[in-house]
């Protein structure tokens, strides 16, 4: 059994987010996860907080704090979209995105980062996107605010790597969700032709290497972007 440590999922009430609160409770870890509505998994404590505001963030970690135990392990899943394309996009429609996504993953490391120090250990794991690297029509905001993810994780691996503490991105492709699930038939078809493997992963798929690059045996990865997308983005 590895050590069990306490673990913080940004977004954690549903999809990617609630797969990977379920993945480190069936591991054994105390786990919690932030959400502006709805629960997390059975197992797990949830906070209310939202990432666009570092006062709320900061008290959800000081409420997991005193339940749980100082943060280990920090999970950096909480996003938007607002797709339109270039030319339709508002400032408000890219600010937004930027600042959800971008912004709350670093409001949320910046407050783990304190504990982690103090600990001289640290897991720091940022959902990223294929879309990050390989680009999408429509997407300009959200495709900007997954590949910043990525100097994100390789500027913190640069300042805290040698304190015991590892950022790693994990750029998921297609996943099986509400989201994909609403799209027509024809449309997840076409999809599915551009992935080499030939469907959408399972939520837990994507977890599960979550799980792992958070653990032990990981400790020597770190500014890594591990893509789970069945070869979709090759090379990007």
């Amino acid at each position: 059994m590895a050590t069990a440590r306490t673990v913080l999922i940004s977004g954690g009430n549903r999809g990617i987010g609630y797969a990977i609160a379920e993945e480190f409770i069936a591991q054994g870890h105390r786990v919690a996860v932030t959400a502006r509505s709805g629960e997390g998994p059975a197992g797990s404590m949830t906070v209310r907080a939202d990432v666009t505001d570092q006062a709320s963030v900061d008290a959800a970690f000081a409420e997991v704090e005193a339940e749980l135990g100082a943060v280990e392990v920090v999970v950096a899943n909480a996003g938007i979209t607002k797709d339109t394309l270039l030319m339709r996009m508002t400032a408000d429609d890219f600010d937004d995105v930027v600042d959800t996504n971008l912004g709350g993953s670093f409001r949320l490391v910046k407050r783990a980062s304190k504990g982690m120090l103090k600990a001289k250990y640290g897991r720091i794991v940022l959902i990223s996107s294929v879309v990050g690297l390989y680009g999408s029509a429509g997407q300009v905001n959200y495709a900007a605010s997954k590949s910043g993810l990525v100097g994100m994780a390789r500027s913190i691996t640069r300042e805290l790597g040698g304190r015991g503490i590892t950022a790693n991105v994990v750029a998921p492709g297609f996943i099986e969700t509400d989201m994909t699930a609403e799209l027509p038939e024809a449309t997840q078809a076409d999809y599915k032709k551009s992935i080499p493997a030939g469907r959408f992963a399972t939520a837990n798929e994507v977890a599960k290497v979550v799980a792992w690059i958070a653990s032990d045996d990981a400790a020597y990865i770190s500014g890594a972007v591990i893509p789970v997308d069945g070869g979709l983005g090759m090379g990007h």
